[in-house]
């Protein structure tokens, strides 16, 4: 099955402030038995696209009292493992389907 199919994921995240902020689902892998997901900023339309590049959020996927939460990273080695991992499989993908968008790493 396709999953572009049916389109992007979006979702919307709460972080510790409680501000919202919403993400587009790119990609899951799953590295050394944990899950991994990687996202960027949605946006509402191309005015608000600066160039063709995006911010690269990757988090970790955690079950805490029978509920998914998503969570950042602190080590900085593994991140930057995922950050290559994914960006690989973006790369990958878009050369399959095309597309020429370049990710930046979220600092």
């Amino acid at each position: 099955m396709n999953e572009s199919e049916y389109g992007n994921d979006f979702i919307t995240l709460t972080d510790e402030e409680g501000n919202e902020i919403e993400l587009e689902h790119l990609d899951t892998l799953e590295y050394e038995g944990e899950l991994y997901m990687a996202f960027i900023p949605a946006y509402n339309g191309p005015e608000e696209l600066v160039d063709d590049t995006a911010e690269l959020i990757v988090l970790k996927s955690e079950e805490e009292n029978g509920e998914e939460m998503l969570v950042t990273l602190e080590d900085e080695a593994l991140l930057d493992k995922l950050f290559e991992m994914f960006v690989n499989r973006l790369e990958a993908d878009e050369a399959e389907s095309g597309d020429d968008e370049f990710v930046e790493k979220d600092d």
